[in-house]
């Protein structure tokens, strides 16, 4: 864990769950696995109802809790999940995922009816949204596995007299993992009671007297139900893969790869190297129906697409047209390849991509072979190595001809270890995103004073309009703020927008890099 990482969890703890949550947090991962008596405050429960943090019992008896610093990072791709929920399943989707990332885990009655209360808040008078199309939603999530059940303390026989375990065991059938519970929620989503009718009693009071008499609990009681973050994930890097195919051939094979990867979604796993082999028929039948191609021109397609020296896309076997894989592992190697190039291009210059673009190709040159193979000068081929060198994109290795390695008979081989460089330039990306964080607390701060009058003034301007003031008192309390102090918060606004949206392009960068570095892993 580096010192990056563990700022970077620092503060995402403190920005979404307040100073107590953020010093347990960062104790835990700066020390390790601790028992609870080793942990002086008494809040762990925000950690544990997020998954942040883990026990597990030791031999000695006692219970040891451990913060998970990679699910406090996913913090940061919170905003990214909701988008990719509204863009598959529309306003709904996107209210079901926001309301399981910001509690953690809930059962799937009350995510319907908090949902559906949502819904109905934002639609015309009159208009209701039922809990019966929240849940074809809900369950269209679960089949797609982008949620799933959170595992249980499994029910077995025990004694009255038998003492209750020093920490519970949390299991999950496989099998159970995305099955929806049959329920019959019928109702409508409800609105906000105004003051007004609050204070008069009638529809609070029996509302109370509903609440008093519902001590029944509901029928998925104990089934409770969180994101499948990996899943989103498996989304993300399907996406960038099929933009680097139509950036680098065309609409149409982004199209059959789309194709290939959305029929293996379920089927394969978030870690696999390839997906499961599919045949030309297959992919033929899933393509979307608009999309009219003939099967010769599908299989030249995937021809070509086998043949490219990037090869996302390999051929397996002969059966059924053919059938084809698609390379996650290699084309995640790529990604983080080009990743790379570009950075280098954008911090020293097109000559020094150039010269990192023929280490990768050639593996291994000396400096005079650079110097050839790229036509640059000597003098300038050797002060571009060095300074890429120095910023660790490329490495030197020494092959001695002699054991004493005397530099006179020793060749020095310049070279480029990716999954190396990968590592270093996530570190620099972890430190980023924590400087944009403090960035943008400090831009807070400073202007704090005229944000909470901001915020007085728009509170004054909704009640007036509620009760019906006129466009003359409305435009008195407008001039409450001043335009310097107006033009103050026109830059505020803007200075957090564009902190907003480096936080995200950086965040993209850590995804293709961290999926890269997993993929490595695995396969070493």
């Amino acid at each position: 864990m580096t010192q990056a990482e563990i700022k970077l969890c620092s503060l995402l703890l403190r920005e979404h769950f307040g100073e107590i949550v953020e010093k347990i947090g960062t104790y835990l991962v700066r020390t390790g696995s601790q028992p609870l008596r080793a942990i002086v405050a008494d809040t762990g429960l925000a950690l544990d109802q997020h998954n942040l943090a883990t026990y597990q019992l030791q031999k000695r008896g006692f219970v040891e809790y451990e913060a998970q610093c990679r699910r406090v990072l996913r913090i940061l791709r919170y905003p990214r999940y909701i988008y990719t929920a509204k863009t598959l399943y529309g306003d709904t989707g996107e209210l079901v995922v926001e309301e399981l990332l910001l509690n953690g885990k809930m059962t799937m009655s009350a995510v319907v009816r908090k949902v559906a209360d949502r819904l109905t808040e934002t639609m015309e008078d009159g208009k209701t949204m039922d809990y019966t199309d929240v849940s074809h939603t809900f369950v269209r999530l679960a089949d797609t596995h982008f949620v799933q059940r959170c595992p249980q303390v499994p029910e077995g026989p025990q004694g009255p007299d038998a003492p209750p375990p020093p920490a519970p065991t949390l299991v999950i059938n496989e099998k159970d993992m995305y099955a929806v519970p049959r329920l019959n929620l019928v109702g409508k989503g409800k609105r906000r009671r105004s003051c007004d009718e609050e204070e008069s009693g009638g529809p609070k009071a029996k509302k109370q007297k509903q609440d008093a008499g519902g001590a029944e609990p509901p029928p998925d009681d104990g089934i409770y139900w969180q994101v499948n973050i990996d899943r989103f994930h498996q989304h993300f890097r399907d996406q960038a893969i099929v933009s680097a195919v139509a950036n680098r051939m065309d609409q149409t094979s982004s199209e059959i790869v789309r194709t290939m990867l959305r029929m293996s979604e379920v089927t394969t796993a978030s870690g696999a190297a390839h997906t499961q082999p599919l045949s030309a028929n297959e992919i033929f039948r899933s393509l979307p129906p608009g999309y009219n191609i003939a099967k010769a021109v599908l299989e030249q397609y995937l021809a070509l697409l086998a043949d490219d020296p990037l090869q996302f896309v390999a051929k397996s076997g002969d059966s059924g047209g053919g059938t084809y894989t698609v390379n996650l592992h290699r084309a995640l190697s790529s990604l983080a390849t080009a990743t790379l190039e570009s950075i280098v291009e954008e911090r020293f210059g097109s000559r020094c991509a150039r010269i990192f673009r023929l280490l990768l190709r050639k593996q291994h040159l000396e400096q005079k072979q650079v110097e050839d193979f790229a036509m640059i000068p000597a003098k300038e081929a050797k002060d571009m190595l060095y300074r890429m060198l120095s910023g660790n994109f490329v490495a030197l290795q020494e092959i001695p001809k002699t054991p004493d390695h005397a530099p006179s008979r020793t060749f020095y081989l310049y070279t480029v270890n990716v999954p190396s460089s990968a590592r270093m330039l996530l570190h620099r990306c972890y430190k980023s995103v924590a400087n944009l964080m403090e960035r943008r607390q400090h831009e807070t701060r400073e202007n704090k004073r005229l944000l909470e009058k901001s915020q007085r003034v728009e509170a004054i301007l909704a009640s007036m309009q509620a009760t019906g003031a006129e466009r003359a008192q409305l435009q008195e309390i407008e001039e409450m703020i001043t335009a310097p102090e107006r033009q103050q918060l026109e830059s505020l606004k803007r200075n957090v927008n564009k902190i907003d949206a480096s936080e995200n392009q950086v965040d993209e960068t850590i995804f293709v890099l961290e999926s890269f570095i997993e993929s490595t892993v695995k396969r070493a």
